[in-house]
């Protein structure tokens, strides 16, 4: 067996991980980063999630035939693959280790290659390895047209799927592959986006179903058959089958020997700045039970990077009004409170409401042909300050960060209704829907 010792060790090639390396490196320190799988050099966000599912959703709004569109896909990704090792692999101060990574102590590992055994032993550590698909767990659900969310897709396109799951992740598929041509059924045991306001669901069922997705609520899976999903409230017929039911953490073993403690689902814990409960080992990206975003993940690098660099006063509690998106056609997005929150809350507050094809202002919807949607924003009645957003239309995806930045610095409603926003753009909705 060989050793090897290190100033930083990284665990897994994931966003926040493969960012601190560089840093680490670039700052002279002596850095160990290992990745088991080749194909996940990157991280989930290039290889497998965020830019090869919006290369597919973007395909698929555009017309192109799902195999031109994974084509693109697989082009893009081997690329950006690369690239990826490249940023670490060629810096002098790095050194890669393919394998499977296991604790054996306190920032000590093992990490095993086929016959080949290597101990890396370091003063920092970083845990970075990020969930992986939840799977199907009932009869039936490990057959072979069962899939999750990275299998999809390289599949031949389905006559029927059946979608497992309303959450993002299934909605996006949802959308994607009823534009590609599938018969396309969403099964749901919750209410459709059950935290959303009534209006705004509205909306989205309104949008999947002109694409031609069919969603059912209230049914638990019971069974995967040969040609079918059978549930507690009828038989779905289905070519293929999409598990878009969550994911669940993937931690090296050995945590128990390095001092790292895990929840009760099997993620690691953290405090507020992503310390574990082992000395100087720290867990950043989805691992960490954290909202599974990448650019929360690049948020952890900096909080990380701000105790070994800087002054060390970054926390995971500072940050304030996150955004998300579903990236469906159109996208939806939000911000902040819902109507519905900020009433149960006892809030005095003014809420703003246009469909976007009412939006006079903003004609962009109408010339790029995208006119679904509904933009809803929720002010405080006395401030002015705005409380929440919900953006379900075309370019959501860029408005919401807008809308999130005058959040965290306060800028009122009516100066995004003032606004002078470039025309066309989807900017200009602020100046129609909050009048």
């Amino acid at each position: 067996m060989h050793t090897l010792t290190a100033d930083l060790l990284v665990i897994g090639w994931g966003k926040g991980g493969k960012t601190l390396a560089a840093a680490a490196a670039k700052a002279g320190q002596r850095v160990v980063i290992v990745e088991r799988d080749a194909g996940m050099i990157g991280g989930s966000c290039i290889n497998v999630a965020c830019i090869p599912t919006k290369i597919l959703v973007h395909e698929a709004a555009s017309g192109t035939p799902l195999t031109a569109a994974i084509e693109r896909r697989d082009t893009l990704v081997a690329k950006l693959n690369a690239a990826n090792k490249a940023m670490l692999a060629d810096l002098d101060q790095v050194t890669v280790v393919m394998g499977e990574a296991a604790f054996v102590g306190e920032r000590r590992v093992a990490v095993t290659g086929g016959e080949d055994r290597l101990e890396i032993t370091a003063d920092r550590v970083v845990v970075n390895t990020g969930t992986r698909p939840r799977p199907l767990d009932v009869p039936g659900g490990d057959l072979p047209h069962v899939h999750d969310s990275t299998t999809i897709q390289h599949v031949d396109l389905p006559e029927r799927l059946v979608i497992v799951g309303a959450g993002p992740i299934g909605l996006e598929f949802a959308d994607m592959f009823a534009r590609f041509g599938s018969q396309v059924t969403v099964l749901s045991r919750e209410p459709l986006l059950a935290r959303e306001d009534e209006d705004v669901v509205a909306s989205v069922r309104q949008a999947l179903t002109d694409a031609g997705v069919t969603v059912v609520e209230g049914v638990d899976v019971e069974e995967v058959t040969a040609d079918g999903v059978r549930t507690s409230g009828g038989t779905f017929a289905a070519d293929a089958v999409l598990a878009a039911i969550g994911r669940v953490p993937v931690v090296p073993e050995g945590t128990d020997a390095a001092g790292i403690e895990l929840d009760e689902r099997g993620f690691v814990v953290v405090d507020d700045q992503l310390r574990t409960t082992a000395s100087d080992v720290w867990a950043v990206g989805d691992v960490n039970a954290g909202p599974q975003f990448t650019y929360i993940s690049y948020d952890d690098h900096r909080i990380v990077a701000d105790q070994w660099w800087g002054e060390g006063g970054r926390r995971r509690s500072d940050r304030v009004a996150v955004p998300t998106t579903t990236f469906m056609t159109p996208p939806l997005s939000r911000v902040g409170m819902t109507e519905k929150q900020a009433r149960d809350e006892g809030r005095d507050i003014v809420v703003h409401a246009k469909k976007v094809a009412d939006i006079a202002v903003m004609p962009r919807p109408k010339a790029v042909g995208q006119t679904h949607g509904l933009i809803k924003f929720v002010v405080d009645a006395g401030t002015d300050e705005v409380l929440g957003c919900a953006w379900h239309g075309v370019d959501a995806q860029e408005v919401i960060n807008l809308v999130a930045l005058a959040m965290r610095t306060k800028t009122t409603a009516s100066d995004l209704r003032d606004g002078i926003w470039i025309h066309l753009s989807s900017t200009e909705a602020l100046n129609g829907v909050l009048a």
